[in-house]
């Protein structure tokens, strides 16, 4: 009998990954987020512009970064869906300590 070895390349997870690291659909969400909030300080924060790219950058990194990891390994849309369906399907169970047969 015959046993046939496979070689699993390391980075045979990294398909479809930016940068092996995150997922694409995380990536587009990031910039599609972050966009208008960048152009929204720049626009209308009134100050000079050194102040003003500081304010930015300590609002878009965070918004950023969260918005690439995700919430629990799911995109922002994705979870939000989740949750909204959640929202709506829910039922509240109420137990008095009795059980009628």
């Amino acid at each position: 009998m015959s046993y046939e070895t496979y070689h699993i390349p390391v980075n045979f997870t990294d398909a479809g990954k930016l940068f092996g690291v995150f997922e694409i659909r995380n990536a587009v969400e990031t910039v599609l987020l972050c966009i208008p909030i960048l152009f929204l300080c720049l626009a209308l924060l009134p100050l000079t512009p050194m102040p003003k790219i500081i304010v930015t950058m300590t609002i878009l990194v965070p918004v950023g970064g969260f918005a690439l990891i995700g919430i629990g390994g799911d995109s922002l849309t994705r979870w939000l869906k989740a949750w909204m369906h959640w929202r709506k399907h829910r039922r509240m169970i109420f137990y008095r300590g009795e059980v009628r047969l």
